[in-house]
């Protein structure tokens, strides 16, 4: 009965230790803050992964995750600087950067935290939105506007412990009754700035055109000034040149001679079969030599 009674209380202890073990021991996974609290009060936050120990039945813990989380907000209606409305569709990155705080305000609800972010991500959107007009909201999308409303609606959230990475707007659509004649409207602005461009070019490729017709009469004139100069030389070069080859009454006469010859050679080579001859002629002359 005794050795009985002896195994019970062993049994007993052991399950105590278990116990004590079990509330006194804890572990910090990745990407996880654990809240060491004592009545209720946090006393500390880990946030180092490993194995760690609290004081049994006075100490409690409470998780949080630090991983960065996707909120899809619901898509709302802003109004553009001209009076234009527009349906915004956006995605929200946060986490959580500040646990105590998380804790204090939020109790460590995601679902609360989702309204806060849903809250301050709107009225960023709205406020940088209703300083631009359409035409510079469609133009600004992506990476400018989403810089723009992630650092405006982090300034909402740092009393909550909360850092939203980004917010971005995944889709920016007009709204059904007017979104046609936007659509046409811009189409027909780019057209006119296409044709502005044109018409610019080709403004710009007939003064390249005028300008090189220009030169190229210049250049033309300037060139054929030169060949008639060119040529006037020569001519009075050769001038002289046979001015003074037949610079004798002799040589002169030998001249007229030979071109008497070819005179009358050119006159047979083009067929004619009769030459009417003045008598006064160079080539008169030599017929009536020879003769």
């Amino acid at each position: 009965m005794r050795k009985k009674i002896t195994k019970t209380i062993i049994a007993i202890i052991a399950i105590a230790i278990v116990l004590v073990l079990a509330e006194s021991l804890y572990t910090v996974h990745q990407k996880e803050y654990v809240a060491v609290r004592q009545f209720g009060k946090i006393v500390r936050i880990e946030s180092e992964p490993g194995l760690k120990a609290i004081t049994p039945f006075v100490q409690s813990t409470q998780r949080i995750s630090a991983a960065t989380k996707l909120y899809d907000i619901p898509k709302s209606d802003v109004i553009t600087k001209d009076k234009k409305s527009m349906i915004t569709d956006t995605y929200v990155l946060w986490k959580v950067v500040d646990p105590t705080k998380y804790i204090q305000t939020l109790n460590a609800l995601d679902t609360r935290a989702q309204e806060r972010i849903e809250a301050a991500v709107y009225n960023a959107t709205k406020t940088a939105i209703s300083s631009m007009s359409q035409d510079e909201v469609i133009e600004a999308r992506g990476e400018a506007l989403t810089n723009i409303i992630t650092q405006d609606a982090n300034s909402d959230m740092g009393g909550y412990g909360i850092e939203i990475v980004k917010a971005e707007i995944k889709a920016l659509d007009l709204p059904d009754d007017n979104r046609t004649a936007v659509y046409e409207r811009m189409i027909s602005e780019r057209n006119n700035i296409a044709a502005s461009y044109q018409a610019e070019g080709e403004a710009e490729a007939q003064k390249i055109r005028n300008e090189t017709d220009k030169r190229v009469s210049i250049l033309k004139s300037e060139a054929e000034k030169t060949a008639a100069k060119l040529s006037g030389e020569g001519e009075a070069e050769y001038m002289k040149t046979l001015s003074e080859a037949y610079n004798t009454e002799e040589k002169a006469e030998f001249y007229n001679f030979m071109r008497s010859l070819d005179a009358f050679k050119e006159s047979l080579g083009q067929g004619e079969k009769t030459i009417i001859l003045d008598q006064n002629s160079e080539l008169a002359r030599m017929f009536y030599m020879n003769n």
